[in-house]
């Protein structure tokens, strides 16, 4: 039998990445009191949430950095196959990184910031390349409403493999008014769990799709269910979830909390640092290249859901009466919605009875 993906035979390992970034937490938040000389405080709570929240005043100031991952080297190897570039779609995924986490906080993504690495300056001479990263970069902006404020393009021979792009950006938003702040201080059991759907791996769990596809015959060129090609499939873009959380707020809708479905799956959703029990009575739909990835990559269930978004991108924890209201403004905006799951007092740990799947406290290590 074919030995299951695994992300610590793919290079990545999160029992090393995890300690690192509680060590890096630890270490920040000795350096809250700089912020003092300007008159601001940080909010303490948002230290270990996907974005660090800051009280200016008059309204809250959230700021995030993310990375795309190794995304790009899929859309390098695509192009051989079909002729496109991917990098409008992989611009795309790059900005989502940073604005689906700055959401979650009850921000509005203001302004955002390119971080393109290159191997050497001969990548930006591909003029079609270049093009469709830039244009891409915009029309997203345009899409969530943010500025493209600026960036850097550094070339990084030694550092960056040459013809390779390191893709990242940073956002700031605002928590206006400051009630908008969702930091979980009003989840509680009887809290019920919308996942938003995904539109396919996003930019998590690439690492095991390239794996994957080294022991595919025709590699990314390999068909999946769908008739499409595996590596054409694993380029769809990252769903951008803010005009959905921008319009439930503009309905009166306050989350009780968020979480964006990334690294480390479902396991996400058991972020908040207060124990709670987190059952699932249901699924979504699993997107194609997601059911193709577990199949010929002869994934459990348990190693599945713990390490890809399996059709869920983004979850909003919502008190019942605010639930119907949020499936119809998502499905509006052409993204669907699905109450799958409750929150309930207990142990912290997330529970999927369709599959007998339980996570437990210690499998998600985030915060300090």
């Amino acid at each position: 039998m074919t030995d299951s993906l695994d992300y610590k035979r793919s290079g990545v390992d999160y029992s090393k990445i995890d300690p690192v970034k509680i060590a890096a937490q630890k270490a920040a938040r000795d350096t809250a009191g700089n912020l003092v000389p300007h008159g601001f405080a940080e909010i303490a709570e948002s230290r270990g949430e996907s974005a660090y929240v800051v009280d200016v005043g008059d309204f809250y100031l959230a700021s995030i950095t993310e990375c795309l991952g190794t995304k790009a080297l899929v859309a390098d190897l695509m192009r051989d196959v079909t002729g496109r570039t991917y990098y409008d779609q992989i611009a795309q995924d790059t900005l989502a990184m940073a604005i689906n986490d700055i959401i979650t906080v009850g921000a509005t993504p203001v302004s955002v910031h390119a971080y393109w690495a290159v191997g050497g300056s001969d990548w930006f001479a591909d003029e079609q390349r270049a093009s469709d990263l830039i244009n891409g970069w915009k029309a997203v902006c345009n899409l969530s409403g943010v500025a493209w404020g600026g960036g850097e393009t550094p070339a990084l021979n030694g550092v960056v493999v040459p013809g390779v792009i390191d893709l990242a950006a940073s956002c700031v938003g605002i928590v206006r008014p400051k009630a908008r702040l969702t930091l979980g201080q009003e989840l509680a059991a009887g809290d019920v769990i919308v996942m938003l759907a995904a539109s396919g791996i996003h930019a998590n769990g690439v690492s095991l799709a390239r794996s994957l596809a080294d022991r595919l015959p025709a590699g990314f060129a390999t068909p999946i269910d769908d008739g499409r090609h595996f590596g054409d499939a694993l380029l769809d873009p990252t769903v951008i979830y803010s005009p959905v959380t921008e319009a439930i707020f503009a309905a009166g809708i306050a989350p009780s909390y968020c979480a964006n479905i990334t690294g480390h799956g479902w396991r996400k959703v058991m972020r908040h640092a207060t124990p709670f029990t987190y059952r699932f009575h249901s699924v979504v739909p699993v997107p194609p290249v997601l059911a193709f990835m577990q199949r010929e990559g002869n994934m459990s269930d348990r190693d599945a859901y713990g390490s890809l978004n399996m059709g869920a991108g983004f979850a909003l924890f919502l008190k019942p009466h605010q639930v119907d209201a949020a499936v119809r403004i998502a499905a509006d905006l052409g993204v669907q919605a699905y109450p799958v799951g409750v929150v309930e007092a207990g142990a912290k740990r997330v529970v999927i009875d369709p599959l007998g799947v339980e996570f437990a406290e210690d499998e998600l290590k985030l915060r300090d």
